[in-house]
């Protein structure tokens, strides 16, 4: 019998977070004073999920009007950021509430930066400030990305198919409430969670942890090796699911103040040319190899997170290989078998690839805690085809 998770409150940097069954009720205070509110959503998912009848709710029980849109689709891309915002702005909204996963979420904060100025996406990835954001509220629907609590967004640039993470802004109010991830379905579950087990794993080996990061994030990935085989298997079970966002949760505390490295970089490349490519399952399709290769460069770090899921792995380089087929085999039990060659990637692409990751490890990923060159990243897309 897993016990339950009790309510809590968070601050966080700029964030205050509620966690728990029925925190939606939380966003209530928020919304007071409010007069038009912009729904930030993808197309199915704040209706199926429950969480769009309970925000209705509570703007209907404070006479407040709403924008609804509805069109945010995963791996989202700048335009949709752009279109949004334009019709905020002609609608007046004064402030935004994103119901959805990370996607919606990213695009909630991007919007919320570029409605009130001049700026661009574009503009927002080469570091330019937006001088004034309207509120923003984020009600979080799956256990993968921790947008909820961190900083940053992601979007795809449809010109140049470049998926560019920035620095955006925090959520004023954040509400993981795990009622909302039970109509996750079995794959949605996977690799949300498998998303959010790569951000425990990097932060930890980056260049940039620390104490702090490494006792969250090995937090993190235990929580999801106890955890995630039993959910996917009995989906509609809130105790591991409170378990799971918790672990998203704090997991993404982590990435905010370590960042993530080598799998992201990779990973952005191939859902940024293939946006029907999950981004938690692209993680995951990358993620052994990339492992094999970080363990063998910080050894120590790497196993902090790896020991949950074989107790065996030492902290040495000697056991890199080792820990390749541990995530392997983990993976592979929960029936991720996928590979990249299911989206329609070949060896022809390689090179392109090859080349804009390396890019952006030396404009971006400085977080990468090993010497990444050609060989490297050859080896480790080969392994995923």
């Amino acid at each position: 019998m897993v016990t339950p998770l009790k309510k809590f409150k968070l601050r966080y940097a700029d964030a205050t977070l509620f966690f728990g069954e029925k925190s939606i009720a939380d966003l209530e205070a928020w919304v007071r004073g409010k007069q038009i509110i912009g729904l930030v959503m993808s197309r199915s998912a704040a209706k199926t999920s429950g969480a769009l009848q309970e925000v209705l709710e509570i703007l209907t029980t404070h006479n407040i009007v709403y924008v609804p849109f509805n069109d945010v689709t995963p791996n989202p891309s700048a335009s949709q950021a752009v279109s949004c915002a334009e019709l905020f702005r002609k609608e007046r909204v004064d402030s935004i509430i994103a119901i959805g996963g990370g996607s919606v979420i990213d695009v909630g904060k991007t919007v919320s930066l570029l409605i009130n100025s001049n700026l661009s996406p574009s503009d927002l990835v080469k570091g330019v400030r937006a001088e004034k954001a309207i509120p923003l509220a984020a009600v979080n629907l799956t256990h993968g990305t921790g947008s909820e609590i961190d900083r940053y967004a992601v979007l795809t640039f449809e010109e140049t198919g470049e998926k560019r993470g920035f620095t955006a802004r925090y959520p004023e109010v954040s509400i993981d409430d795990p009622r909302f991830t039970l109509t996750l379905s079995r794959d949605q579950t996977l690799f949300t969670s498998l998303d959010a087990f790569y951000h425990a794993y990097e932060s930890a080996t980056s260049s940039y942890t620390n104490m702090f990061v490494q006792t969250l994030s090995s937090e993190a990935a235990e929580i999801i090796a106890n955890n995630l085989p039993e959910t996917v298997e009995n989906l509609k079970s809130i105790e591991h699911r409170s378990r799971l966002l918790y672990a998203s949760m704090i997991a993404g505390i982590s990435i905010d103040i370590a960042l993530t490295h080598l799998n992201h970089a990779l990973e952005h490349a191939f859902s940024g040319l293939n946006p029907n490519l999950p981004h938690g399952e692209g993680l995951a399709i990358l993620g052994p190899r990339i492992i094999y290769h970080v363990h063998k460069a910080v050894p120590e770090d790497s196993a902090v997170i790896l020991k949950h899921l074989d107790p065996s792995i030492r902290p040495v380089a000697e056991d890199a290989e080792k820990a390749y087929t541990a995530v392997k085999e983990f993976q592979r039990k929960l029936g991720l078998e996928r590979k990249l060659s299911d989206y329609g990637f070949g060896p022809d692409d390689i090179p392109s690839i090859v080349s804009y990751t390396m890019k952006m490890i030396k404009e971006r990923y400085k977080s990468t805690p090993l010497i990444v060159n050609e060989d490297v990243i050859k080896d480790i897309i080969l392994d995923a085809l």
